[in-house]
């Protein structure tokens, strides 16, 4: 598996703006280094089950969005510091929640949680109206 861990959550007005970073280290058994893992953020806000926000592919860099935040939020990665990115801009009070990276082998991007099988802490993020 990989080790994720997150940063960069904290509290912001609404419409303002907000940049995860997620840090990958380790390498699976069989040798996989992080540019052939596709990348996703999930959050999960209290009472309600983690959902899919974002995904990047190892493969052309192809992206996914949730259409709640289509147009708001921009994942990337830099495969040179096994780093990926979740830019939130506009951001609402029903962002509000815990952020948790994750990563999957393979080039498709999930949507499902049980579509990866590594992840980070989560790191909150509060949006006050």
């Amino acid at each position: 598996q990989v080790q994720l861990v997150e940063s960069g959550g904290g509290l912001v007005q609404a419409g303002g703006s907000l940049r995860l970073s997620c840090a990958a280290s380790g390498r699976t058994v069989s040798g996989r280094t992080f540019n052939t893992y596709t990348m996703g953020w999930f959050r999960q806000a209290p009472g309600k089950e983690r959902e899919f926000v974002a995904g990047i592919s190892w493969k052309n860099g192809g992206t996914l969005y949730a259409d709640s935040v289509k147009g708001r939020f921009t994942i990337s990665r830099d495969n040179a510091k096994n780093t990926v990115y979740l830019q939130m801009n506009s951001l609402k009070p029903e962002d509000t929640a815990v952020y948790y990276c994750a990563a999957r082998w393979g080039a498709v991007i999930g949507r499902d949680r049980s579509d990866y099988d590594s992840w980070g802490q989560g790191t909150q993020v509060t949006v006050s109206s």
